[in-house]
């Protein structure tokens, strides 16, 4: 969109600069992509985005302009016509389809005198881009750019009958419009006819038939509204553009139609003479526009920024709205019909901070803590197979489909394994209801070729259910197989993976995601030690027995493995982590070492630890663990360090002595434990 500065002050008294004033168009919204001097003038070059065609006029950029310097805009209603009685006083509008033309203005203007446009009008025309071709055409064409709603100036005397048809074209209609061109059009096409024929593209083009020239002495002047889809298809189909067409497809403000047609006949009666005998009008004047609550506090927290009610209220009230207050900082705004594109309250909290200046909102660092959590299945088995993986183990993927005998081998009560109808062959006749007996599978493949240490996960679907209920989980399987080497200063140590190892991987992957009520508790019945997270139940590891590795062909070999459902897994996952500041004051470490039965859980005595030693106990662990020719049989040695710490102070002997003698006596009494 061009506009000329010295046009725009015809609807604002502007005291700024045209680079200044480019400037703050810009940073409103509109960027001016090119300024530039112009025959004593200067002229913008605006790009408008799809959703302001009221800034496709030089009044709705001037709207904008009043706004943000603050000056009040002019805009002048042009006077009514008198409606004199003539031989065309029977002249009627039929619309066939309002909805393809909600509204259409017909004025019949005599005795015109078409010449060459004064110098002024056709200055302005040729600034913004618009060829001069007659006066009449080129009042139009100014009031096109002045108001953005197209209009049309048929030569009455070559129209046949007393009468504007707007109607969908006849098959194979054709028209040669004013470029000359012959066209052929179908049902899709918006006409505008008089009795006999088409005369013109709606919102496109004139019909060359009708055209106005310098021997036109009466003229019909057309103001209408369109419907936009149907001016975009007819303008793709023909390959056509025009200025009316550009405005028509994004949508005409029904309430300057009126003015705009009678700004036309005012600038015709002054420069080709000529007099309105007759106005003739058919459809809907306006539409009914949205009312929308705005509160003022809120704007304010979403924009970061004070904005004083009386600023705000001259904001908005110079972009046209009409506000109402509802109380101190709350107004019920009225949206004008020149802005389609508002509609909520978010809509007008951008009108106002692009006005108020984006630039004027402080620059502040975002309240929101830096981390990467993942939020969905998918981020959570990536993240447990990487800490697997840092664990040293290796990942293997198996086959959701088994042999029925695969599934039977293990020997673990489950239900029945869902059974495929068709199977390609005997080894995928089920679908495995547990990943242990594949993990078995792969163990039992990898010692035939000669792996002595074997630590390897899956993570994949299980299947139960009968045939009829089928469900599936999402589940975690771990085996350990051999024996590693450690190479230590006092030589060569090996380490046989055990049951021990399983419960400390797992304790790992709890610990990173966040889970802190799990427990392993001895389950006599199956053999196995179940895995809990608070009160349920979520998996179990074991010990393989020899029999079942035997159906596996694994020999001479303990296999101990795990398998955790990680559907229930998820629903504890806690990944929010929290930052603790490093302790000003020095800490003072204790051991406590005693002797206890060999059946008595050590968890229990940390957990008495860190109840009672509160608030100055910071850490309890196991810091040794010990059996041999010394412990007596049935008993375990077993070395807690337990470490006193206050956040305000440094603690002082005197005060951790007791204590952590009270310790000592609670372990002694509720465990009957041994101290050393």
């Amino acid at each position: 969109m061009k506009v000329t500065y010295s046009w725009l002050k015809d609807f604002v008294d502007i005291k700024i600069t045209p680079q200044a004033l480019a400037d703050k168009l810009t940073m409103a919204g509109l960027e001016v992509t090119s300024l530039e001097q112009a025959s004593d003038d200067w002229l913008l070059e605006i790009e408008v985005t799809s959703n302001r065609p009221d800034c496709l006029s030089i009044s709705g950029i001037a709207r904008e302009v009043a706004a943000i310097t603050g000056e009040k805009l002019k805009l002048t209603q042009p006077g009514k016509h008198p409606k004199p009685k003539t031989k065309y006083r029977d002249f009627s509008i039929d619309i066939k389809d309002k909805k393809d033309c909600p509204l259409y203005i017909a004025r019949i203007i005599q005795a015109v005198e078409v010449r060459s446009s004064p110098d002024w009008l056709k200055q302005r025309l040729e600034l913004v881009g618009c060829r001069s071709v007659n006066s009449i055409v080129d009042i139009t064409n100014y009031v096109l750019f002045e108001y953005g709603e197209p209009l049309h100036a048929f030569d009455l005397d070559k129209l046949i009958g007393q009468e504007i048809i707007v109607r969908r074209a006849k098959a194979k209609e054709t028209l040669t419009t004013i470029d000359g061109k012959s066209r052929t059009l179908d049902e899709s096409v918006l006409v505008i006819a008089d009795k006999n024929q088409a005369v013109a593209l709606a919102g496109i083009m004139g019909g060359l038939k009708t055209e106005v020239g310098l021997e036109t002495k009466n003229i019909l002047l057309e103001a209408a509204v369109f419907d936009p889809l149907i001016i975009r298809r007819t303008r793709q189909k023909l390959g056509m553009q025009s200025e009316s067409a550009y405005r028509f497809e994004r949508g005409i403000n029904l309430d300057i139609v009126e003015a705009a047609s009678r700004r036309v006949v005012e600038l015709i009666e002054k420069v080709s003479a000529g007099k309105c005998i007759l106005e003739r009008k058919s459809g809907v004047s306006g539409r009914k526009q949205p009312r929308v609550t705005f509160d003022l506090g809120r704007a304010e927290k979403v924009l970061g920024v004070n904005i004083p009610a009386s600023r705000a209220k001259g904001i908005l009230s110079g972009l046209g709205f009409k506000l109402a207050t509802k109380n101190k900082n709350i107004f019920l705004v009225d949206v004008p019909s020149h802005r389609p594109d508002v509609r909520i309250e978010e809509d007008l909290i951008e009108e106002l901070v692009r006005i108020f200046g984006y630039e004027r909102i402080p620059t502040t660092l975002p309240a929101v803590k830096p981390r990467i959590i993942p939020d969905n299945t998918r981020d959570l088995v990536s993240r447990i197979k990487n800490i697997l993986v840092g664990l040293g183990l290796n990942e293997v993927i198996s086959y959701s489909l088994i042999a029925r005998q695969l599934s039977e081998k293990l020997d673990i009560e489950t239900p029945a394994p869902i059974e495929i109808l068709n199977p390609l062959s005997k080894e995928q006749e089920v679908l495995r209801p547990l990943l242990a007996s594949s993990l078995l599978d792969c163990v039992s493949h990898n010692l035939n070729h000669k792996q002595d240490y074997i630590n390897i996960f899956e993570v994949a679907k299980a299947f139960l259910g009968s045939s009829g209920e089928p469900r599936e989980g999402l589940n975690l399987a771990i085996a350990l197989c051999g024996t590693r080497p450690w190479l230590f200063p006092q030589g060569l140590i090996k380490d046989e993976a055990g049951i021990l190892h399983l419960k400390g991987i797992l304790e790992a992957i709890f610990v990173k995601l966040g889970i802190k009520e799990y427990s392993f508790k001895v389950d006599a019945a199956l053999a196995t030690i179940a895995v809990y997270i608070a009160a349920e139940r979520i998996g179990s590891l074991f010990r393989v027995d020899k029999d079942v590795l035997g159906r596996f062909q694994i020999k001479n070999k303990e296999v101990v493995l795990a398998e955790l459902s990680l559907d229930r897994l998820f629903l504890k996952v806690n990944l929010l982590k929290k930052f603790t500041p490093l302790p000003l004051y020095p800490g003072i470490s204790r051991d406590i070492s005693f002797l206890i039965k060999e059946e008595l859980k050590v968890e229990e005595i940390i957990r008495m630890i860190q109840e009672k030693g509160r608030p100055w106990i910071k850490q309890a662990y196991v810091s040794d663990y010990y059996q041999g020719k010394q412990i007596p049989a049935g008993f375990k040695g077993l070395t807690i360090s337990c470490l006193y710490r206050a956040d305000e102070r440094t603690l002082a002997e005197s005060e951790i002595n007791p204590l952590h003698s009270e310790l000592t006596v609670l372990i002694q009494e509720k465990f009957g434990a041994q101290i050393r």
